[in-house]
């Protein structure tokens, strides 16, 4: 088809073309001659972009310079390797600055700027495929991206309001409409994009547009999908939030010191700047400071405990009884490891003994799961945040197998949305239950 398309092209010319479409519509009328000019102008305009080969795909333009000019005028006196390095530390430190600031501000916060972040990343990603494509002359595609991405983002930030915050609904009618057909209305929502994409769609060049609309749903699985992650494992409580995302920084930031000091073997031979030097001084370097801000962490209410929303005081709290797994346990511990264990505190390597923190044991698979990350590339949002979303994922994975149980706030408000009738049901079962197990006295029948 490619190849037919070609030849057609080439041995017809405008003219050519014109003059055999004039004279097979001799017989034709105006209303005919109009339709056939305009499909000719939407031929002219986009016969070359569903005609090309993945070979013809230029590459992204680079990005321009954003280095604030104060900077510039700094540093102008310095080799560009020693330059970027200056560049990156300032910036680093300033971002690392605002992160803390913002944990400061509490778990409110922390959301909205995952769902910055998410933005961002989203519009990058899109970006590339408007530039890879040259689609931005597509009609309608622009705007259904975004479109897809409130539609999205609508259905999963509905299904957290309907978990965490059930008590908050209840006293508002509204909200419970929007909550009740939360699902159906999030469905229509996207139905209608798909109609709208489905409407917009130009003869000849379908295999361009659903190009795109694959690449629109892919950036959606790996934007919105994991950032509603990242929210999730903030309910379970921040330290799910800072240790993992904690360690990504951490890694980043140690590989890329080591590699630019010791860095002499690359790693890869797609991004030359990878080093084994980097790769191995990152990952050892992870390792402590996941135990470090573990033990920190594991040690305050505020980390451990999850989040939940009160609504008599209408505001998020992080309150309750830290787990087993923040509290110390003490393990037997096999002969052999023994004398391992034995050794190292004699050789003063490290201080160890058999009563730990389970969440040691944690972060430290956690740690595991961020050094296989070696993405290359700089510059960009994604670029900072593509393993903070693998990470993410991982973790959700991870506590939902290992760590959940079930949570007593959440069954009580399914509970409290019952009707009197089923509530009275389950509170029978529940009694009849308990008192089979002993754990409550039968009542007295007179």
């Amino acid at each position: 088809m490619l190849e037919l398309r070609h030849r057609a092209g080439g041995d017809l010319g405008p003219g050519a073309a014109a003059a055999a479409r004039e004279g097979d519509g001799a017989g034709g009328d105006h209303e005919a001659e109009s339709t056939s000019d305009k499909e000719t102008d939407i031929d002219d305009k986009y016969g070359d972009l569903d005609s090309r080969t993945d070979s013809d795909l230029p590459e992204v333009p680079p990005s321009s310079d954003r280095t604030p000019e104060v900077l510039k005028k700094a540093l102008s006196g310095l080799s560009a390797r020693w330059k970027n390095w200056w560049i990156r530390g300032i910036l680093t430190l300033t971002m690392i600055s605002l992160f803390f600031l913002i944990i400061y501000m509490g778990s409110f916060m922390l959301m909205l700027l995952v769902l910055g972040i998410q933005v961002k990343c989203f519009h990058e990603i899109i970006t590339i495929g408007y530039r890879v494509y040259r689609s931005y002359e597509l009609p309608w595609f622009r705007t259904l991206s975004w479109y897809f991405l409130l539609c999205v983002n609508y259905f999963f930030y509905g299904e957290t309001v309907a978990d965490y915050f059930a008590t908050f609904v209840q006293r508002e009618e509204q909200l419970q409409f929007l909550i009740r057909y939360h699902r159906f209305i999030s469905f229509a929502l996207y139905l209608a994009g798909f109609c709208m994409f489905v409407l917009s769609l130009v003869k000849k060049h379908y295999r361009l547009q659903f190009y795109m609309f694959a690449w629109t749903h892919v950036t959606l699985l790996i934007t919105v999908t994991q950032s509603h992650l990242v929210i999730q494992n903030l309910f379970e409580g921040m330290i799910w939030f800072l240790v993992p995302i904690s360690s990504v920084i951490c890694n980043d930031i140690t590989a890329y010191l080591f590699g630019f000091f010791f860095g002499r073997t690359p790693l890869i031979k797609l991004s030359p700047k990878k080093t084994w030097e980097g790769f191995i001084g990152g990952f050892f370097s992870t390792v402590v400071f996941g135990f470090i801000a573990a033990y920190i962490l594991a040690k305050y209410q505020y980390f451990v405990c999850p989040i939940e929303y009160r609504s008599e005081i209408n505001s998020f709290v992080t309150e309750c009884e830290p787990s087993e797994l923040f509290q110390l346990q003490t393990y037997s511990v096999p002969p052999l490891l023994k004398g391992v264990l034995r050794w190292v505190r004699e050789a003063s390597i490290l201080v160890l003994s058999r009563t730990r923190t389970n969440i040691y044991l944690h972060g430290f698979i956690f740690v595991l799961k961020d050094f296989a990350n070696t993405i290359p590339g700089h510059g960009g949002i994604m670029d900072r945040f593509d393993c903070q979303y693998l990470m993410a994922t991982f973790v959700h994975v991870y506590i939902t197998s290992f760590i959940r149980g079930p949570n007593p706030s959440k069954v009580l408000q399914q509970l409290l949305v019952l009707q009197p009738e089923q509530q009275l049901n389950i509170y029978k079962t529940l009694k009849s239950h308990l008192t089979e197990k002993g754990l409550l006295q039968p009542s007295l029948k007179l």
